[in-house]
């Protein structure tokens, strides 16, 4: 029998373990499912398939659930940097995968496209988790993650599943994480560039070189948004540069006329990460 404990099972609990222990296979016995070009669920060995499949660009292994109630049900995010959608199962999952498409480090992006198996090694049980987010960076490495709502240490099911991927993922090269939920003034800043990362918004009424030149020393928003053209056509070219990192300004604040812009780290058609601590 295979008991899912991906966190959209809440039907359905891992044994509970004394004193809090968590069994952690050996990550040659963990295995991976994930579908396959026609669509048909493969099984591999974890270490074999994560060396040799790309998840970042596959479909979901498991369908995101409706559930009767919740204010936010599944949805999907227009990716800057893969340039097509990526599915949602949550506000927490869209805001990570806003922050992963921003990350100048980050080439691919997939929703749940791998399921692990495993057998538990103190009851015998065969458990699996569905990891809700794939990203691969640029150097070949890899992220699943999940995204939790709150910063609360992961307990119960989850913190032993975590525990099973951490050495899975850590055997191949890969890392694990659960990622903690930004500050909110930063969230809400990069979900409104957010809104200007489709590429139209680079050099919409050919405004691109002058806002870059307007912000060669830094200065105030507003005030270099004027001196770069017409100010509702270089907003948005000014926006899609902060999102895209050859501009930056500091986050961490809400965003105004009066806040500062600068050149920023990144070139061409880079993206800057806001850095967070997760």
């Amino acid at each position: 029998m295979i008991t899912d404990s991906s966190q959209d099972s809440a039907q359905t609990g891992l044994p509970a373990l004394p004193g809090g222990a968590c069994g952690v296979p050996e990550p040659g016995a963990v295995e991976a499912e994930f579908a396959g070009v026609d669509g048909t669920l493969v099984q591999r060995r974890w270490v074999e398939a994560a060396v040799a499949v790309k998840f970042e660009q596959l479909a979901p292994v498991a369908a995101f659930p409706v559930v009767p109630g919740r204010r936010w049900g599944p949805g999907w995010w227009w990716s800057a940097t893969t340039g097509r959608h990526v599915m949602h199962g949550s506000q927490a999952m869209c805001t990570q995968l806003m922050f992963l498409d921003r990350d100048p480090r980050v080439v691919g992006l997939s929703a749940r496209p791998v399921r692990l198996i495993w057998r538990d090694p103190g009851s015998g049980r065969v458990l699996t988790w569905v990891p809700q987010l794939f990203a691969r960076y640029a150097d070949g490495v890899a992220l699943l993650a999940d995204c939790p709502a709150a910063t609360a240490p992961a307990a119960g099911r989850a913190e032993r599943a975590a525990a099973v991927l951490e050495a899975a993922c850590e055997a191949v090269g890969f890392t694990y994480r659960r990622l903690a939920p930004p500050e909110k003034v930063v969230a809400a800043n990069v979900r409104w560039l957010a809104g200007y990362r489709h590429p139209r918004h680079r050099d919409a009424g050919g405004l691109e070189q002058a806002v870059l030149d307007a912000f060669a020393a830094e200065r105030p928003l507003m005030a270099g948004a004027a001196a770069a053209g017409e100010v509702l056509t270089a907003l948005p070219v000014l926006y899609h540069a902060l999102w895209s990192g050859r501009l930056a300004a500091d986050l961490t604040r809400p965003l105004g006329e009066q806040t500062l812009v600068s050149p920023g780290p990144a070139a061409g058609d880079g993206k800057r990460r806001e850095q967070q601590e997760s």
